[in-house]
């Protein structure tokens, strides 16, 4: 069931051990707190990203394509087989960490909360219900289909790993079973998160809402994406403005900075870590002159335009941020016909990333053109954050956004259709020997 557990350590003398009596086994709220604050090993740093090595965000140049290690070099021409016999951390990892918040429900309950531990109890089992909702939304945006509510209740999900036994047989739930899964996991965690967290590793109400926000957003359901993005505003409105910040220099933006709701770092990928890729020259020329993100986002000072604006100054942010949240508070206002609510969000997001005295706010009409607006917005704030691989996926399925991919190397096209197979990652070969689940067709 869990890769990095099972097949790395079911070995016939690792069974026979006898177990070592000094060791302790996690049962108070400490413990248990210190397994979510294991940020260096297990959560925080390790955030999926297959979707941003898949996304149209960059492109590389053949010889550094050559140097990638096969599954990078793979994924990035979306090939049918993208592992190369490996297994993938995207898979492992998420379950690696549903694992350890099913271990912490559990135990927390055998533990009586009182009045001497009522909010280290609380946030002890809000935070392992946030994290499995949050891991298992990462696995459904690149494990499953992406969600149709005409086929949603048929389509396969992913496994639902409720339980820690990791003897447990893994199922495929429906897509719908999963999302609902995901989003019964964050709301129950909002009865027990605080409104701010204490560290912006741990999770909060502020995040829950954002989290929610993002789920309803990818399953199209704009009234209650709107509801929670704006209701995660109301707790964390603060945007930074970017003119307070160096463009000189190699990472502009402290980590844990002003905007970090939640904080995850993209997991080390190459192409990334290594600043190979070369953003795509679509988005950098659709910054203006006096919009800062074009200097603070990105550096040219080697002939290419390479990203250096993420928020945790490596791999690549992979948390949540109050300006995505803005931004599906504006796209849901603009679906809804909430044309004015839909600039004023947007426009309030923007005038914190111009030059001082140069914005001019956007206006529009018309829906139709609000939404474009907002999500021309969305493509230029949102570069590298590994979301785009989930805008690709929803967004293919209106003719107004949906868009073909395509890789030049050396002359050799490779191209990615909309709603195409492959905007569903397979599940590693040794899943589907292990548990029997039916494979994702490619």
């Amino acid at each position: 069931m869990i890769l990095l557990i099972v097949s790395s350590s079911c070995k016939k003398d690792w069974l026979d051990a006898k177990p070592n009596k000094n060791l302790v086994v996690p049962q108070t709220l400490p413990d248990l707190q210190a397994m979510l604050d294991n940020t260096l090993f297990v959560f925080n740093f390790s955030q999926p990203e297959l979707g941003e090595t898949g996304s149209d965000d960059y492109y590389v140049l053949y010889p550094d394509w050559l140097s990638l290690s096969p599954d990078e070099a793979s994924a990035y021409i979306w090939a049918k087989d993208i592992y190369n016999g490996s297994a993938p951390v995207d898979w492992m990892i998420p379950y690696e960490r549903i694992f350890y918040d099913n271990y912490i429900l559990e135990n927390v309950e055998n533990i009586t909360k009182d009045s001497t531990n009522l909010s280290n109890w609380d946030n002890v089992k809000g935070s392992a219900l946030f994290g499995r909702g949050f891991n298992f939304y990462s696995l459904a945006d690149l494990f499953a289909k992406p969600f149709d509510s005409t086929t949603a209740d048929t389509d396969p999900g992913i496994p639902l790993r409720l339980h820690s036994d990791i003897n447990e047989k893994s199922t495929r739930a429906t897509v719908m079973q999963t999302y609902n899964q995901i989003i019964a996991d964050l709301k129950t965690s909002l009865l027990f998160l605080p409104a701010l967290p204490a560290y912006k590793t741990r999770p909060s109400k502020t995040a829950a809402y954002a989290m929610l926000a993002r789920t309803y957003l990818t399953m199209g359901n704009y009234n209650l994406a709107l509801l929670y993005a704006d209701s995660c505003i109301s707790l964390q409105p603060i945007l930074m403005n970017y003119n307070t910040f160096d463009i000189t220099l190699q990472f502009p933006f402290p980590m844990f900075n002003d905007e970090t709701i939640y904080f995850e770092a993209l997991n080390y990928y190459n192409v990334i870590g290594d600043r190979i890729a070369i953003v795509d020259s679509t988005i950098y020329r659709s910054y203006a002159d006096n919009d800062l993100r074009k200097y603070l986002f990105i550096d040219t000072t080697d002939g290419h335009a390479r990203f250096k604006g993420g928020y945790d100054q490596y791999t690549g942010f992979g948390g949540i941020a109050t300006d995505e949240i803005y931004l599906v508070s504006a796209e849901c206002n603009a679906r809804l016909g909430k044309i004015n609510q839909a600039m004023y969000r947007l426009n309030t997001l923007l005038e914190n990333r111009w030059k001082t005295g140069t914005f001019i706010p956007l206006t529009a009409s018309t829906a139709d053109e609000a939404l474009r607006l907002v999500l021309n917005e969305r493509r230029k704030e949102l570069i590298f954050r590994g979301l785009r691989w989930t805008d690709l996926r929803r967004l293919n399925k209106d003719p107004r956004f949906a868009v073909t991919l395509t890789r030049n190397l050396n002359g050799t096209i490779y191209t990615l259709p909309p709603n195409d197979n492959r905007y569903v990652y397979p599940i590693p070969a040794q899943e589907i020997q292990l548990s029997g689940i039916a494979q994702n067709p490619r």
